[in-house]
């Protein structure tokens, strides 16, 4: 198993992007408490309103309750700008529709760094990664390139936003190709906060995943990486240099 090293902590301003309301959840926001906590500027951009997570309940009804779940879950780690794009839930697609609205959004917030969920086809065991995380992930790394590239949606210059060069790296959480981590020891506590904040979705769930109380998941997934590096509780990450 290769060693992981420390996630850079040299950088001020972060965007997180996933594809759903919860999937910053499943441990990223445990670091991401512990990065607002040293000052560092984060906001959320979510690609769909996750509407069509919930079976029995209608995409109309969920999609405002789950983005109402997400903007309380972000503001228990620091997290006060929470946007959320209009790709339809389940049908995300790594298109130049996705990347250009990627690449705004980076020319917007000028990030130093891109945080993201697991874009890889598992998890590191059977089973297969939903199709809106490995098409958000792969969208958002050429949007990266998108954004700093003049030529590549003029569109975006007419709108005022010019390029943007500075985004560094990007690290995806929970990859099976982690390389890095960091000690989320002190902050796993509000990482749990954030998930449950997560009511109706979380309700939804059969036991199994975070079943009805995700502090035994979070905290024996964070466990589990933290024995590998020696704290008690971190949270790895696959970084991908920018």
């Amino acid at each position: 198993m290769a060693k992981l090293e420390i996630v850079p902590e040299d950088w001020n301003t972060a965007l997180a992007v996933v594809a759903h309301p919860d999937d910053l959840e499943y441990g990223a926001s445990s670091a991401i408490a512990k990065w607002t906590s040293q000052g560092k500027k984060i906001s959320y951009l979510l690609v769909t309103e996750g509407e069509a997570g919930i079976e029995g309940m209608h995409p109309d009804e969920v999609g405002p309750l789950r983005r109402d779940e997400e903007i309380r879950s972000a503001r228990v780690v620091g997290v006060d700008t929470v946007e959320f794009l209009d790709h339809r839930d389940g049908l995300v697609e790594a298109s130049i529709d996705l990347r250009r609205d990627l690449a705004r959004a980076i020319r917007r917030h000028k990030p130093d760094v891109l945080i993201a969920a697991n874009f890889r086809e598992n998890f590191g065991m059977p089973g297969w990664n939903h199709v809106d995380h490995r098409n958000t992930g792969v969208a958002l790394l050429d949007a990266a390139r998108d954004a700093a590239n003049s030529w590549v949606f003029p569109e975006l210059i007419d709108e005022g936003l010019e390029r943007w060069a500075g985004v560094r790296m990007a690290i995806f959480a929970n990859s099976p190709d982690a390389t890095h981590y960091t000690d989320v020891t002190e902050h796993i506590d509000a990482g749990v906060a954030s998930l449950r904040e997560h009511k109706v979705y979380l309700e939804a769930l059969s036991e199994g995943t975070a079943g009805k109380d995700p502090e035994p998941f979070l905290k024996n997934s964070a466990n589990a990486v933290g024995t590998r590096v020696g704290v008690e509780y971190a949270v790895a990450f696959e970084l991908i240099p920018l």
